[in-house]
């Protein structure tokens, strides 16, 4: 019996002032090269993604314990960085976000209609 393989997703929130927060998400299955090229071509500029969007936890509330909440600097995107095998720590301690299948389906949703005012950060008048 094969044993089942898992992916890790990990991606980056990047504050205008360049501070960051890291994550990771689990998707069942193997992410081949061939749906990791699929993948980046959903992003906006090559890596950038509204998490609310496709369901990937935000990162921006990590930064706010230094801030006390939001602030200027603060804007929609979040970043992919790789995809790759997940370790069996991360197997065993990160929830299941769901299939790699699924993660790439949701991605390529969004493909050209990233909707940023998804995002607490989104300027209504696009200043």
């Amino acid at each position: 019996m094969k044993k089942p393989s898992y992916t890790a997703f990990e991606y980056i929130y990047r504050d205008a002032s360049n501070y960051k927060a890291f994550g990771t998400i689990l998707a069942t299955g193997e992410m081949t090269q061939a749906n990791i090229i699929k993948l980046i071509d959903c992003f906006e500029d090559y890596n950038l993604f509204v998490a609310e969007q496709v369901g990937i936890p935000v990162l921006y509330e990590q930064l706010y314990q230094y801030s006390d909440g939001p602030t200027d600097d603060d804007h929609v995107y979040h970043e992919f960085l790789l995809c790759r095998t997940a370790t069996m720590k991360e197997v065993r301690t990160l929830s299941l976000w769901g299939s790699t299948q699924d993660l790439l389906a949701t991605f390529q949703k969004a493909k050209g209609q990233w909707n940023l005012m998804l995002s607490p950060h989104a300027d209504p008048y696009g200043w």
